[in-house]
């Protein structure tokens, strides 16, 4: 049996009628740069999200550095990140001209130790951003109170958690303001890149729609040193249907995570745990093994698919080199990225499936 790391054709399958009309509605309208779609989608995402204020933009990574510019901060300031995530995090943070600091992370959840947080602020810490890896929310609450101690922002990195709860509430609408990637792989994908803002802060929410537009609150007036970084009308159009199903494709995908839960069995696998208070959304299904990479063979021979999300913890990065970080820095994350494998997980997938993945990782020896 075959069976891909990730498919759109049954989830693209089941709403193509409604992106075809989506499509031609933006064709026969012929304006394709933040429209009436664009508008729409702002709105309907913030309040999907429990926000004010929502803006589109180019991409997650672009997010994060907008507001980052819209909080000022920038050369000379420290913002703390986890160790272990994907680079775009840290990029924003260089990008916006400060320093990222990275900090351990809690094994169980992947996601930044709030008790960790503390010993990496100085005098330069301007803001945290509380990454909700792999469709879990960080421990919010913690966060938040060590944030307010130290008049310090909380930026939520949620690009891989659309959905996800902490306490009833919703990623988005936990911290100053929030940073979203519509990469079409993410349980709200675009059909290309995509990001987007949301906030309660209108002059935030102001600022950073005048920053992705050139800077540019009128045309041809510029406040700002802005950049070009806006969400296509086209996209917005197909988020919009995405929108209105992604509920109905959470809860799929949470009934393929018990049934992995409860069918793989095998003792050298480690399974991924959902926190209290929290509503996983699974973005990915991350297991744990001390042979990964026999295992991530093992699974390929049999015709399973299988990506690392990742191989390389933060401060190891070829890239991040001139920061001087070593290995060992933070031993944590460099055992989740030596032992983490995410299996098969998406919209379509049968029980036939999901219990030919679960035997054969229950046979790995």
């Amino acid at each position: 049996m075959k069976i891909p790391f990730s498919t759109f054709e049954h989830m693209h399958n089941s709403i193509k009628p409604e992106m075809t009309a989506a499509f031609e509605r933006c064709y026969n309208k012929g304006w394709f740069i933040q429209g009436e779609e664009y508008d729409a989608f702002e709105r309907e995402f913030a309040a999907y999200c429990g926000a004010k204020y929502g803006v589109g933009v180019g991409n997650g990574m672009d997010a994060i550095y907008l507001i980052l510019r819209g909080l000022d901060i920038g050369e000379g300031d420290e913002v703390i990140v986890p160790s272990h995530t994907f680079i775009a995090t840290a990029l924003a943070v260089i990008y916006a001209g400060a320093t990222p600091v990275f900090c351990e992370v809690d094994e169980e959840s992947f996601n930044i130790d709030p008790e960790k947080i503390p010993a990496c602020i100085t005098e330069k810490t301007r803001a945290i951003i509380a990454v909700h890896l792999y469709g879990q929310t960080a421990d919010m609450d913690r966060i938040n109170e060590i944030a307010k101690q130290k008049g310090l922002y909380v930026i939520e990195d949620a690009a891989q958690s659309h959905g996800a709860l902490y306490k009833g509430k919703r990623a988005g609408a936990l911290s100053d303001a929030a940073a979203f990637s519509f990469y079409p792989g993410k349980n709200l994908g675009a059909l290309g890149d995509g990001g987007a803002v949301v906030t309660d802060n209108k002059e935030l929410a102001d600022k950073i729609h005048a920053l992705c537009c050139y800077g540019s609150v009128k045309k041809y007036v510029h406040i700002y040193k802005g950049v070009n970084s806006r969400l296509d009308e086209m996209q917005a159009a197909f988020l919009r249907v995405k929108l209105r199903h992604l509920d109905e494709w959470t809860e799929e995908r949470k009934i393929t995570a018990e049934k992995y839960s409860r069918l793989i069995t095998n003792p050298l696998i480690k399974l991924p745990r959902v926190q209290e208070d929290c509503e996983h959304v699974w973005y990915v299904y991350a297991i744990r093994c001390r042979e990964r990479d026999r295992l991530q063979k093992h699974l390929e021979e049999r015709g399973i698919g299988t990506i690392i999300h990742y191989p390389i913890p933060m401060h190891l990065h070829e890239a991040f080199r001139d920061m001087g970080y070593k290995k060992g820095d933070y031993k944590t994350a460099e055992e989740i990225s030596d032992t983490v494998l995410s299996i098969p997980l998406y919209i379509g997938m049968g029980d036939e499936e999901i219990k030919y993945v679960a035997d054969s990782i229950n046979s790995f020896r």
